[in-house]
């Protein structure tokens, strides 16, 4: 069993909007069996920190398109995306590059 994850979660652009505006989020993981991964944390995100309007940050088990992510300072593109393993003290950021007019 995996030992569980402290990782930090930071939204911005706009995305904090839909976490009570807390940009913020210092969170341990469960251990579990598997090693986390960026499409379970979408997951635990979604059912445990997103307050409101889930369709404006998550689409089907990824980001919606518009929500930059950010690894360890690297695009999540360049790491693997939703395959990406977690490593205990990983910053991750979401920011969003839609905003209205």
């Amino acid at each position: 069993m995996a030992a569980p994850l402290a990782v930090h979660l930071e939204f911005g652009g706009g995305a904090e909007l839909l976490f009570d505006g807390v940009k913020d989020h210092h969170v341990t993981l469960p251990g579990q069996s598997d090693p986390w991964d960026m499409k379970q944390l979408l997951a635990w995100i979604r059912g445990n920190l997103l307050k409101e309007r889930p369709e404006l940050f998550v689409q089907g088990d990824t980001v919606r398109p518009g929500i930059l992510v950010l690894i360890n300072d690297a695009d999540w593109e360049l790491m693997g995306e939703l395959e990406y393993q977690l490593q205990d003290k990983d910053n991750i950021v979401f920011i969003s590059t839609l905003h209205g007019g």
